[in-house]
């Protein structure tokens, strides 16, 4: 790892530099987490406007963050099975598979909690 001997903020610096690398890659080679985030840019004020109190703002908006959290897991995972070999192996796509269900999950999770929020409303 670059930087290894590097503490106190020069490590935050560099760590926060690496996170921004990793953002832009995944922006950038990935559709899925590409959407995700356009999607986050109309929902977050929907979400705090449609929140009553911020327990409900932060279940709403946090459920939509955790969606492209898990797709930069799942981006990670996919890059580091590519990297061993593109050919056809049993464990790579279960884990493929695996990853791919947790976004699944976590946007599921999301609707659970939008529905669970606001569906009471409308009745």
């Amino acid at each position: 790892m670059a930087n290894q001997n590097a503490k106190g903020w020069r490590r935050v610096i560099y760590a926060f530099g690496y996170s921004m690398k990793g953002f832009k890659a995944c922006f950038e080679l990935e559709e899925a987490f590409r959407q995700e985030v356009f999607l986050l840019i109309p929902l977050v004020p929907i979400g705090l406007w449609l929140g009553d109190t911020p327990v409900e703002r932060a279940m709403l908006i946090g459920s939509l963050l955790i969606v492209p959290i898990v797709e930069l897991l799942n981006s990670a995972i996919e890059a580091n099975v590519d990297r061993v070999g593109m050919e056809r192996n049993e464990l790579s796509a279960r884990a493929k598979d695996i990853a791919s269900a947790a976004v699944f999950s976590s946007i599921v999770f999301a609707l659970v909690v939008w529905g669970l929020i606001l569906i009471p409303k409308l009745f």
